[in-house]
């Protein structure tokens, strides 16, 4: 595929919005969310204060041709739409009055959106004093840079775009991550964003993906009690944490926090614990944006590695007690590794014992006992208390997060499933393993 070589470079803002930009008739409607919206401003507005030299806005795909009318050469965005769009809403919002790609006719279902987002920025404009808002706007225009990729043909234009796509780098949520928080390591050495960036290569992206998709985001959400389904590259704001640039008194709170965690741990010594580090994470905390994130991904990769090996062996591999034949097999025991990570995260892998094994396993497999078909929406349900057919009302990953101690967990009574309940006969063995351990009649 050939590109105009000549034309791949990087460019400011300014120098985009200059170009004959133009919106093709196949481009899908202007939908921005006001979330992303005010995600754009926010971050574009902090690498200003924090004087950072060049801020990244990713790339943007054209088609160069001619217009056979005018002649003129124009520049139809095939990648990078939305974001150019909404950039130029901003640039209007600072008084920027001509805008190339607001004069273009824009579909009826996109109107909204726009006047939408329109109206969130000049909300956060106003709350700027006039010098700054210049300043703010010279900034936006000289120093956020996007990749320009440029091709003559509009085929190898798709083709370029559907070959990105279709390696999946720029559109995986945990990729979407790693270039966020390389972003916020400004003030460390580039040796070190190297080591981390080789080190997250090297790394299983399938493991990745699946402890962030299965474990990670649905926990977070869960002891929050929301929705922990369907995790994507739009639900990546839980792990992006605390900015380094963010001076509120939460955020000073917890970076002070991690950073006595960090020393104490160097100096080899600690009067808080008779030996070994401190533990640096809890899922219930915000994560410190950079290359403590890096840090904090391995440390629950390592973690859910544990107690998969736990379970396992506490099981003696039994498949009979951990059945994996069905599709809601599977989903019930990642529902019982997350809950004994969740348990291992607040109070340590030492603090399970069997009672605490006993305990998450019942109520994992009640699930299982009660119910013909298990879906990923019934697990969602389920960990929020909120399934009619059993444990309702017993949210457990939010009643862990309350808790202060680990023997509280054995004061929560599950329901008891009887055996007429039990819907397989293949789940017996489960039956029996909870009737004896919690003393069913």
């Amino acid at each position: 595929m050939t590109l105009l070589q000549e034309e791949l470079q990087i460019i400011n803002v300014d120098t985009l919005m200059k170009l004959n930009l133009k919106i093709p008739e196949y481009q899908r409607p202007y939908r921005w969310s006001s979330s992303s919206t005010n995600t754009l401003f926010t971050d574009t507005y902090e690498a200003f204060k924090s004087k950072i030299n060049e801020y990244r806005l990713g790339s943007v795909i054209l088609h160069k041709s001619k217009n056979p009318n005018t002649q003129e050469y124009e520049y139809n965005l095939v990648d990078g739409q939305q974001r150019t769009t909404t950039l130029s809403i901003l640039l209007f919002a600072l008084g920027e009055d001509f805008q190339v790609l607001l004069n273009e006719e824009f579909k009826p279902t996109s109107q909204n959106s726009i006047n939408n987002n329109y109206t969130l920025f000049q909300k956060r404009v106003n709350e700027l004093q006039d010098d700054e808002r210049v300043s703010y706007k010279k900034y936006l225009k000289e120093n956020c840079t996007v990749v320009k990729i440029v091709t003559d043909s509009e085929q190898e234009a798709f083709q370029f775009f559907d070959s990105q796509n279709s390696r999946g780098k720029a559109l995986k949520p945990q990729d979407l991550l790693k270039s966020y928080h390389l972003r916020e390591m400004t003030r460390d050495p580039e040796e070190l964003k190297i080591k981390l960036i080789s080190e997250w290569e090297d790394t299983n992206q399938n493991a990745l993906e699946e402890l962030f998709r299965t474990y990670l985001y649905p926990v977070i959400r869960w002891f929050r009690n929301r929705d922990g389904l369907n995790y994507s590259s739009d639900k990546i704001q839980d792990f992006k944490g605390i900015k380094q640039a963010n001076t509120y008194n939460y955020a000073i709170y917890h970076k002070a926090s991690n950073i006595f965690i960090e020393q104490v741990n160097s100096s080899g010594s600690s009067e808080l614990l008779s030996s070994g580090e401190l533990n640096q994470f809890q899922l219930t905390q915000p994560i410190i944006a950079g290359k403590r994130f890096f840090a904090w991904t391995l440390h629950y990769s390592v973690l859910l590695e544990q107690v998969k090996n736990k379970i396992d062996n506490y099981h003696n591999h039994n498949k009979s007690e951990i059945p994996d034949k069905r599709t809601g097999d599977i989903y019930i025991k990642q529902l019982y590794e997350a809950a004994l990570m969740f348990f291992a995260d607040r109070f340590g892998f030492d603090a399970i014992d069997d009672s605490i094994m006993h305990q998450l396993y019942t109520w994992s497999y009640s699930l299982r006992l009660k119910m013909k078909a298990v879906y990923p929406q019934t697990i969602n349900k389920y960990a929020r208390g909120q399934h009619d057919r059993i444990n309702k009302d017993k949210d457990l990953f939010n009643l862990l997060s309350e808790m202060v101690d680990p023997q509280e967990l054995k004061a929560v009574i599950m329901e008891k499933v009887d055996e007429s309940d039990v819907q397989n006969n293949q789940y017996k063995t489960s039956y029996e393993l909870m009737k004896r351990w919690n003393g069913w009649k």
